[in-house]
Order: structure tokens, then sequence, then C-alpha cells
């Protein structure tokens, strides 16, 4: 097990404290930022508003005026600048004023001219000496269209095309494109492309977020505002009673540091705050709550609970490890379940029945006689009645095993697929029928067995019969070793840590990975974005809705299919 020493210094590896920079800080020079966004179809940067910098220092730097400035942000006129805050600074293309840029050029080129020995001579004369690389790359952010990169570039979007074998103009978000020399793909006349045939899902999910971006200055434009800095309070038992708890919430603190490390990478600026909870205390103050744009912790019903009750409004909870936590859902607006629950596995379970029979199938459903039928039971028949499944009942007593072979395969059809759900989450029950039911496929029934995560984990039963009677599985969590983004995590994890991955460290990595990046993406109103941004990560599927009147519960299942060739396969 990794001390909390050894993760501490795994943490200080990951350049995401904001508070260590400004303890080093001697002055603070403007940047210009290298994120924009279109409102009302005029490109604005988005730039980050650092400690002692001034409306009139920020101003000079992008060429424009304070009243520029102000006409993009009237707020400002009443709160001023704050630290971190986001504020929009026109184009120059924006202000109506395209010539103007060449002018404010920054104060390193204008001591270049000033000094330089060429500087009487003509621009024509100068431009030969400058060197340029003949193609460089450019990632595509959501914003982006392919005139506004050929713009930024001094080129045509031909040229673009052209280097990049494009079919239209349509580009997708993060998509990767050659820049060329300008004039190196010199075209004798412009060639009009239709534009792609089909949008992406994520092109569709932002065209409905985003709307035409021709409305008003209160358009939904202005709210989906991407940020570069983000602060987390994680709040976790590192110290829980118990080895087995301790070491699991320490993985899951381990595969968070390198979500964050890989974004720091990426360019976004994480400050993670980590509080150990073990004591009983929050270790954290309703202020501190205020500042943070989200926390991940605590893992209990009964923390979430008592942090709720000192949390601000605006403080936005993800539960991050117990499904039993899913319940206090519908109480707290402001709370994301990120594991989803047997409920949703039994649901997922039933959908996939009904998606998959075919006329001549027979749906059954097997429980155990003269038992009382516990929470899991219920909640599978339940699911079956809600997807409006026809299915046959059977039942019989674990004591009669040997004897419901016949009985059984009387009530199967050999003329299609025989879709068998148990109803119970009894091992030694579930192992019986298991074996029943592969003594009936070597009778030559073709015989499908359904059931959640829980039967996976069962020692008694015959990884063999599993594989015999094809089982298809729902699950919260599954992890292919076959991905390549899961051999690039284990090879990370392994080099940082020096240790193999568990379930919790994978999903430490998941739940920090996707909200992080979420409200990297779209700022401050990230939530407004969970119900259309599904994803699947590592081990586990977000696909995130939300409960009327209440807060977000994940929907996201896997399905896996046992094959008969000894395969997992994961379908979904």
């Amino acid at each position: 097990m990794r001390s909390v020493r050894s993760i501490a210094a795994a943490l200080a590896m990951v350049t995401f404290s904001a508070g260590m920079a400004a303890q080093e800080y001697v002055a603070e020079p403007v940047v210009i930022s290298k994120e924009k966004v279109k409102i009302d179809g005029k490109v604005c940067y988005s730039h980050i508003v650092m400690e002692r910098q001034t409306l009139y220092s920020i101003s000079k730097a992008y060429g424009v005026s304070i009243e520029d400035i102000y006409k993009f942000n009237p707020s400002l006129r009443e709160t001023g600048l704050k630290k971190n805050s986001i504020i929009l600074i026109p184009s120059q293309d924006a202000i109506g004023n395209a010539g103007q840029e060449k002018k404010q050029e920054s104060p390193a080129r204008e001591y270049r001219k000033e000094t330089s020995s060429d500087a009487m001579q003509p621009m024509q004369a100068a431009e030969p000496t400058v060197k340029k690389p003949k193609t460089r790359s450019h990632v595509v952010k959501w914003y982006e269209d392919i005139e506004g990169i050929a713009q930024k570039y001094g080129i045509t979007a031909e040229e673009i095309i052209m280097a990049n074998g494009l079919t239209g103009r349509k580009l997708k978000n993060r998509q990767k494109l050659v820049i060329p020399e300008k004039g190196q793909y010199a075209a004798t006349a412009k060639t009009e492309l239709p534009a792609n045939a089909a949008d992406t899902e994520e092109d569709m999910n932002l065209e409905t977020a985003f709307g035409d971006d021709s409305g008003s200055d209160n358009g939904i434009f202005r709210k989906f505002i991407p940020k570069n800095r983000i602060k987390v309070a994680m709040l976790l038992p590192l110290k829980a009673t118990g080895s087995t708890s301790s070491r699991s919430n320490m993985d899951f603190y381990s595969g968070a540091l390198l979500a964050a490390k890989d974004m720091a990478a990426e360019g976004v600026d994480i400050d993670l705050q980590v509080h150990d909870i073990s004591s009983g205390s929050m270790g954290i103050t309703r202020y501190s709550l205020s500042q943070t744009d989200m926390v991940i912790g605590p893992v209990s019903s009964a923390d979430i609970t008592k942090l709720f009750a000192m949390a601000p409004e605006s403080c936005i909870l993800v539960s991050p490890l117990d499904p039993r936590a899913g319940s206090l859902v519908q109480g707290y607006r402001n709370m994301i379940q990120a594991p989803a629950s047997n409920l949703h596995q039994y649901a997922d379970m039933a959908n996939w029945i009904a998606e998959s029979s075919r006329a001549g199938d027979k749906v059954i459903v097997i429980s155990e006689k003269e038992a009382r039928m516990n929470d899991a039971g219920r909640l599978m028949k339940a699911a079956m009645d809600s997807a409006s499944i026809t299915y046959a009942p059977f039942s019989y007593s674990i004591l009669d095993g040997r004897k419901i072979q016949v009985p059984l395969e009387g009530i199967m059809t050999r003329s299609g697929t025989n879709r068998v759900v148990i109803a119970s989450e009894s091992e030694a029950f579930v192992n019986d029928v298991v074996r029943n039911l592969n003594l009936i496929v070597h009778d030559k029934y073709d015989v499908v067995l359904y059931g959640p995560a829980k039967i996976r984990s069962f020692e008694t039963i015959e990884v063999e019969n599993l594989h015999n009677t094809s089982l298809h599985a729902s699950l919260a969590y599954f992890i292919d070793y076959d991905d390549d983004k899961v051999k690039d995590f284990l090879m990370k994890y392994r080099a940082l840590f020096r240790t193999e991955p568990t379930q919790f460290a994978f999903q430490g990595y998941d739940v920090t990975r996707y909200f992080l990046e979420l409200c990297a993406k779209y700022g401050d109103s990230w939530t407004q974005m969970l119900e259309s941004s599904e994803m699947d990560m590592l081990q586990c599927r977000f696909r995130c809705r939300q409960i009327p009147g209440g807060g977000y519960a994940n929907e996201g299942i896997r399905r896996i299919v046992y094959g008969r060739d000894w395969s997992i396969e994961k379908v979904k």
C-alpha cells in the first residue's frame, strides 16, 4: 500500500497548484490568450485575469481600448477586475478595426524594429530573411471553423483543405490539422467543396447547447466560456478504519492524481485540495467550498449529508464511490452520483433482452421457491415488467435442484433462443441454476443467460458454465485491457506509483478526468451539459440524467458477452 508521504510526493510532481505560483510572484505580464470564443459571430479572446493586472495593461496588450473591453463585459463597470475571473477581449475584427492589429505590435517587436540596422528598409526586403516552417500543426477547438483557422495563419481555407486531404469544410473538435506554408499549395482557382454530409454527435450536442451565434449579447454563447484553471476539493477518509477501506480510498486518490497530471499536461491548471476526513471532521470551511468549482467526495451517505448541511447553495458535489449514496440524489439538486446503481444494471438488462428478442424466442425468469425474495429479485422482476417483457415464471426449491432439468426444458423452446433471468442474488441458488442451464445447453437448447455484475463475483460458479450459457452481463464497471487508453493508463500508473492499479484507481481517474474535463470545456455552467455529454472512460460509462426535483444519477452501463469460445467481449 502506498503511504500518504509517497502519494504526497507524487502530487508534488503535478504542476497544478495556483497557490504555489502566487507565492513566487514577482511581476505578472499580460499574456495574450490562445483561447477564443464566438459572441454574436464575433471572435473574442477568453482572458483569465491574473493578480495585479489592470484594465489598462490588458487593453494595451491586446491592442484595444478600455471601452472596447467594457462593451463585451458590461458588468466590469460595477464589479471591477477580479483575480482568476474570465473576461472577453474582442479581436480586431470584432471591433471593426482590422488594420489596427498591425499597428499594435508587442513592445519586443517594436524594439527590434527601432534598433535594427535594417529598420529603414522596406518591409518587402526584410521578409525573405524570416524562416518559416514548411508545416505546422493545429488542434481544432470546438468554436473554430476552417475560415477562422486559415485567417489565423495567413493562408486560405482551400490551402488547409488541400494540405489535409479534406473532402469538405466541416471540422471536428480536437481534429489535428497540418498548416502549410503560405503559397505551398498554390491554387489557380478556388474550389467550392460541399460541407460534410453528417455532423458528428459532438457537433450536434454543441449546436444544441450553443444555438445560433447570431443572437443577442445575452445569448447562451456567453455562458459557456472554457476554463483553464479549476479548483477542486477532494474529501476522502484516507485513514479510514480497516485496511481495505483505507487502501481503496488511497487508490482512488492515486488515480485522481494521474488524471489531474494528464490535464495539466494538456494546459488545464488543476488546484486539487485534498482533505482527509477520517476523524469525522470535514476539514473545510463554508467559504472554501464556495470558492471551488466542484467537490469530489465524501464517500458515505452520512458524510455527504453532513457536507450539504454546511455547504453553500452553489456547491456541486460528485459522489464518487458508494452506489448506496444514490438514494440522496432526489434530495440534493447539486449532487451527482457517479457510480451506476444496481437498479440501472437491472433496467439495462431488461432493455437488452427487449432489444435482442426475436420471433420464436422465449424469456424465462427463475426464482427460488418458498424463499423470501430479496431486493435484487424484486428489482429484476420490476425491471422486466417496466420494459413490458412477457416472460414465463419458473420457481423451484434448491433442495430439488437435481430434479428440475426436465420440467425446465418443458417450458423452453427449441425453435428460438431461451433468454433466462435468475431473479436472485443468493450464490447457492444462482450456482444451482447455472449448473442446470449448462446441462440443458448440452441437450441442444439455445440458452442465453442474463445477469448483473454480482453473478461474476460468485466463486462457486464455474467460469466454463458462464461461457457455455453465453452470459450477457450489464455492468457498472468493466476494464477492457486491450483498449489503447487502458494500456496508456497502466504504463503511466506503474511508472508513477510503482504498483498495479486497482479498480478504485481506475475509478479515481475516470471520475476526476470526466467531470474536470467538462468543467474545463464548458466553464461555470458545465452541469448544464451533463445530459448531453455521454462518454466512455477507462472502466465505466457516464450517462448522467437529472432526477425530477433532484440531482443527477449516472445511468451509464457497459454490456459484456461471455463467448462460447472463451472470449469476453464488450458490446457497449
